[in-house]
């Protein structure tokens, strides 16, 4: 399965799905599905790789010697080494533009500094002359999704506990350190016992614990075998949600353990970056995506799964008034994806 950009919990809100391992498959096909739609449509890739990528010479039969444009996947968001015919260019010989003169990534075109001796040369062959080094794709867009709750010792590990499984969903690409990883898989890790008992009702929503720091507002957490939603946190109190996620409502006794789902499963060292072992409470941050990108993901994505379940054979309405399903509201998401964050392919329009 390639980056995702949505996550498998995404998707089972969105089709009102109760967490089950069933259908786990099935939507994760679907979600790639998306994901590759998405890419095709807007001729972009939206997540940051490391590599190192090589052009032809751009010689006068087709195109000016000193511009290379960074075609459909090779846009740029920060260039480390520029080789051109064996020599390396410094920094400050060359530019990273847009076709929109906007000074930020995704850079869609390279040029030489005319006002400096540097130059794109050919070397022995203009075949794959110029070598570039750097990170690719659209943005490096993230946001904070907890800590290491307990040390990575080896660059072989596949699983880690976080500290917030809210903001890590299945599908995630994460960033510890240096290394980006991908999400594969969640399971529950015991987080503490609750400090008081809890009657078998609805209006109970109080669950009292040691530290309510150790939790997340937006985590699903469970107790005995009713999975509870946390609402807000306020002190050692969480306000929580019962029954959640078709999950039966019960009492439950003081120094009841308390789970969430913080154990995750990795594929380590991905996207350019090399496998390494990680401290206690390191700083995790997760990959985010433009909003269209996500939408229309998670569009593609439930339209696969409902089309599939009809035999592909999906129809609104009823009697005299039914239609076989158009797509129309994905049409709409797709116009503004395509608005917001497409690229006109070999123009370099953004």
């Amino acid at each position: 399965m390639g980056i995702a950009y949505a996550t498998r919990e995404a998707v089972k809100a969105a089709l009102d799905s109760v967490e089950t391992a069933r259908d786990n498959a099935r939507v994760d096909r679907a979600i790639e599905f998306g994901s590759r739609n998405a890419e095709g449509l807007l001729h972009r890739r939206f997540y940051p790789e490391l590599a190192t990528r090589y052009k032809d010479w751009p010689n006068r039969d087709y195109a000016l010697p000193q511009r290379i444009w960074l075609d459909y996947p090779l846009e740029l968001i920060s260039l480390t080494t520029l080789v051109s015919g064996g020599v390396t260019i410094a920094s400050g010989n060359y530019f990273l533009r847009r076709a929109d003169c906007l000074e930020e990534p995704p850079y869609t075109l390279l040029e030489i500094n005319l006002a400096t001796v540097a130059s794109l040369s050919s070397g022995t062959t203009y075949q794959r002359a110029v070598a570039m080094t750097g990170l690719f794709g659209y943005k490096l867009d993230t946001t904070p999704a907890g800590t290491l709750a307990v040390a990575i010792t080896t660059a072989g590990a596949t699983t880690a506990t976080v500290s917030d499984s809210a903001s890590v969903g299945i599908g995630s690409l994460l960033t510890i350190d240096t290394e980006r990883m991908v999400v594969t898989g969640k399971a529950s890790a015991s987080v503490s016992t609750i400090t008081a008992d809890m009657a078998s009702l609805n209006s109970a929503t109080g669950a009292s614990v040691g530290n309510g720091a150790l939790y997340v507002v937006g985590e699903i957490i469970t107790i005995g075998t009713e999975r509870m939603l946390i609402e807000d946190i306020t002190g050692n109190t969480l306000v929580v949600k019962r029954a959640y996620d078709g999950s039966t409502l019960a009492a439950h006794t003081n120094a009841d353990t308390v789970y969430a789902p913080r154990l995750v499963t990795l594929q380590r060292g991905v996207l350019g970056t090399t496998a390494a072992a990680h401290l206690i409470n390191a700083p995790i941050v997760a990959q985010t995506y433009p909003g269209p990108v996500v939408a229309l993901t998670v569009a593609y994505a439930l339209n696969e799964l409902l089309q599939e379940g009809a035999g592909y054979a999906r129809v609104a309405g009823s009697g005299d008034a039914q239609r076989e399903y158009t797509g129309r509201g994905i049409r709409q998401l797709e116009q503004d994806a395509i608005a917001a964050c497409g690229r006109r392919g070999r123009t370099g329009a953004v």
